[in-house]
């Protein structure tokens, strides 16, 4: 893939560990047999993050709304209110695919952030890669 001049040899790409994010689980919706499939919301009641850039709390609004697939796994439709420790509020969404397994689930997600504080802006031009379990 290419875009004008530019090549995937002359892109650069980054790959650091941006942070650990552990979240409670609360209730569920479950919504049947809907025109895109069936669907479970799940409310997100907390969580904390941490990393080398980034450390603090998921707190409420959040939630995703999985939509179940017929081969088994299932897709993420995310969204989180990151407060930091320093007092920034931060929106992640990210969308991914999860899979059920014998001990839980498998989850891959792709994340995007919208901060207005200058000292997390950074991350508003960032796509990171989320793996999971549950």
């Amino acid at each position: 893939m290419s875009a004008g001049s530019m090549t995937s040899e002359n892109l650069p790409v980054a790959v650091e560990h941006l942070g650990t994010m552990v979240l409670q689980i609360g209730s569920r919706a479950p919504i049947e047999h809907g025109p895109q499939g069936s669907r479970v919301i799940v409310n997100v009641l907390g969580g904390t993050f941490e990393g080398p850039r980034l450390k603090g709390t998921i707190e409420a609004p959040a939630g995703d709304w999985i939509t179940m697939r017929d081969d088994g796994s299932y897709r993420l439709d995310v969204r989180q209110t990151l407060h930091t420790e320093d007092g920034a509020v931060i929106l992640m969404t990210h969308s991914g695919i999860g899979r059920a397994t014998e001990t839980g689930s498998v989850i891959r997600t792709a994340m995007q952030f919208e901060a207005g504080d200058s000292r997390y802006k950074w991350l508003n031009r960032i796509l990171a890669i989320g793996l999971g379990s549950r």
